[in-house]
């Protein structure tokens, strides 16, 4: 860690850069509530994405909600610029990349955030941001990374992951099940996470349902709408039991933040989903392959300690959340597939056991 000798009053304006992906925007959320806490009457804006919003647009910590094309023009990044040229008191960057460093500098009159390392080619960067700390991308969670911005202006730090939603997402969510989710058991499964690599076995999923099913627990699958075309998708629903109910494309992520909420259990891969599951503090089983659950595992809710919450290798119980890993000498291997491409498939995945899934969530359950 390290600060350039600058005054600072407290903030009016604050800018947050999270332009990566949904999980990385929801494990921003704790830092943004940290913001608030510490400065509750100030103007709190984040910049993301295009299609990454969804996960924090009704977050009441947030004023307004700034997107990006992932592949910008130079037109589209001169404009964003004059939008944000200087404009906020502070700037956090919660990545190291080029960008988004001199994003928070351009931004912010006083800017905070990460550096990948002490190297001759980041030194710019430690030159440009008025506070900034070094990227443990391997051993260091990433709210707690994420935190270490806080730490650098000594703000006591909230832990938890917010999600949430509005009450019209909750009549929309209740109209459209086919049972009353506030009085019958029903299991959330989120089947296919956005890329194959981090995918279960289709086989895995369908004796996984019919043993809910067996036990009267109501199935919802939720998904993106892309799932829903493909012929997986048809071949799975085809031997489903008819408890399960398909939801796939047809709730936005408020909605299913409901959802869960409401939800006895949940199952699903390495998925934004699945940290959403999390921090609600229901019962959530998380399938981890070649991902390292020590850098990306689900936060725990009411997990409020500035240590990662799991370690490298092992499933694992902490508080809410069951983390089942492949099996396998090279797990977590921390590469995209077997095939070494995210389109390809995880072996360590692909032969987890069903009824090792089914233990965990018969210990879930209690």
């Amino acid at each position: 860690m390290w600060s350039k000798p600058i005054s600072m009053n407290v903030p009016q304006r604050v800018l947050v850069i999270v332009t990566r992906r949904l999980g990385d925007v929801l494990l921003a959320t704790p830092l943004i509530r940290t913001i608030r806490k510490a400065w509750p009457k100030i103007s709190i804006d984040v910049l993301v994405f295009k299609n990454t919003e969804g996960v924090i647009v009704n977050n009441p910590d947030i004023e307004k909600i700034i997107t990006i094309e992932e592949d910008s023009t130079i037109w589209s990044d001169i404009r964003l610029i004059l939008k944000i040229f200087r404009r906020y008191d502070m700037s956090f960057s919660t990545l190291a990349g080029d960008r988004q460093v001199f994003y928070s500098w351009l931004a912010g009159k006083y800017s905070v955030g990460l550096v990948p390392d002490s190297g001759i080619n980041h030194f710019w960067k430690r030159c440009l941001l008025s506070k900034w700390v070094y990227l443990d991308n391997l051993n260091t969670h990433t709210v707690l990374m994420n935190l270490k911005l806080a730490q650098l202006l000594d703000l006591n730090l909230h832990h938890d992951v917010i999600v949430s939603w509005k009450e019209a997402d909750e009549y929309r969510v209740a109209a459209m099940l086919p049972f009353d989710m506030m009085s019958e058991p029903f299991a959330v499964i989120h089947m296919y996470p956005k890329y194959p690599y981090k995918e279960w076995s289709k086989e895995g999923w369908i004796k996984l349902a019919l043993w809910l099913d067996e036990k009267g627990i109501n199935i919802v699958f939720t998904g993106n709408k892309e799932v829903n075309e493909t012929n997986d998708i048809r071949h799975i629903f085809n031997s489903l039991p008819s408890r399960s109910v398909n939801m796939i494309g047809k709730f936005s992520l408020s909605e299913v933040g409901f959802l869960l909420s409401r939800a006895t259990v949940y199952i699903g891969p390495d998925t934004v989903i699945t940290h959403m599951a999390a921090a609600q503090g229901i019962p959530t089983i998380a399938l981890y392959g070649p991902t390292n659950p020590v850098k990306w595992g689900p936060w725990p809710k009411d997990h409020h300690v500035a240590q990662n919450p799991f370690v490298r290798q092992g499933s694992q119980n902490v508080k809410n959340v069951f983390l089942i890993q492949g099996e396998g000498q090279c797990v977590p291997c921390h590469e995209e597939g077997c095939g070494r491409s995210i389109e390809s498939l995880s072996d360590c995945l692909q032969n987890l056991s069903p009824d090792k899934i089914i233990a965990a969530v018969k210990q879930a359950l209690g």
